[in-house]
């Protein structure tokens, strides 16, 4: 069983930890940082950084990786089309890696930037900056079209899979989507629910599939109340999910 702890890092990023206690190997998702990784290995001696996995190349996803590869012996694994400090191994969709023991599916999501992997494993999901608690990333590279298919593919997971994205961004999140679906008592118990937890500091962290698609407005774009508010604000009929969903993000980059 993997255990799972987040390393926070800069003001908003997450640093995931994945620790196998059988082999007292462990390994972190998107080290924008080396410093909170090498404290924490630091003060548990015992346990050993075997393995690296990277998102995509923006630098607070990877700015820690070369120092933390001069000082252990971790597999840097990142996407193919990106340019990666350090990768050992070099990886495109539908690929698969063992990583602790436990096989790992590779998943391309392109929109954020155009490499964008994402990282499967029973139940457990590592999407950097593409699917967000109640959000998604934004659109440096890719189209919208991109982006909204790279969102459908993690949508169809189980819908108990845990979404272990990067940023604490939930609460400026389910803002939006309350302004989305002002109707929707889901979002609305969210927003209350997290904004009782950033007062307390505490984590929103990880999300689940099931979540999402009751309160994430980027994962309900072919709701009609969805549609009917970005009609409505555009004055247009965006008459696809994916017209949607472009009109739903440009309107969130300005919120």
């Amino acid at each position: 069983m993997i255990q799972i702890t987040a390393l926070p890092a800069f003001t908003d990023n997450y640093i995931w930890l994945l620790q196998d206690p059988d082999t007292r190997r462990c390994a972190v998702v998107d080290p924008g940082d080396a410093a909170p990784v090498q404290a924490w290995l630091a003060a548990n001696p015992q346990w050993v950084l075997s393995d690296i996995l990277i998102t995509h190349h923006h630098h607070d996803h990877v700015g820690g990786v070369e120092q933390l590869k001069k000082t252990t012996d971790a597999t840097v694994y990142g996407p193919a089309s990106e340019n990666i400090p350090a990768r050992d191994v070099a990886l495109k969709d539908n690929d698969r890696i063992n990583v602790l023991g436990h096989d790992f599916d590779v998943i391309a999501v392109p929109g954020h930037t155009l490499g964008h992997i994402a990282y499967y494993h029973r139940g457990l999901l590592f999407c950097g900056d593409t699917l967000f608690a109640a959000g998604c990333g934004r659109l440096f590279e890719g189209t919208p079209l991109q982006m909204y298919t790279s969102l459908s593919r993690l949508a169809a997971l189980p819908e108990n899979t845990l979404v272990y994205c990067t940023h604490e961004y939930t609460l400026s999140n389910l803002r939006f989507a309350a302004a989305v679906e002002p109707g929707n008592p889901d979002t609305l118990e969210r927003l209350a629910t997290v904004t009782r937890q950033r007062e307390a500091g505490v984590i929103t962290l990880p999300s689940t599939v099931a979540l999402e698609k009751r309160t994430n407005p980027f994962l309900r774009t072919a709701v009609t109340s969805v549609k009917e508010k970005v009609d409505e604000r555009t004055g247009t009929d965006n008459s696809a999910p994916d017209m949607v969903f472009a009109a739903l993000r440009s309107w969130k980059d300005t919120f």
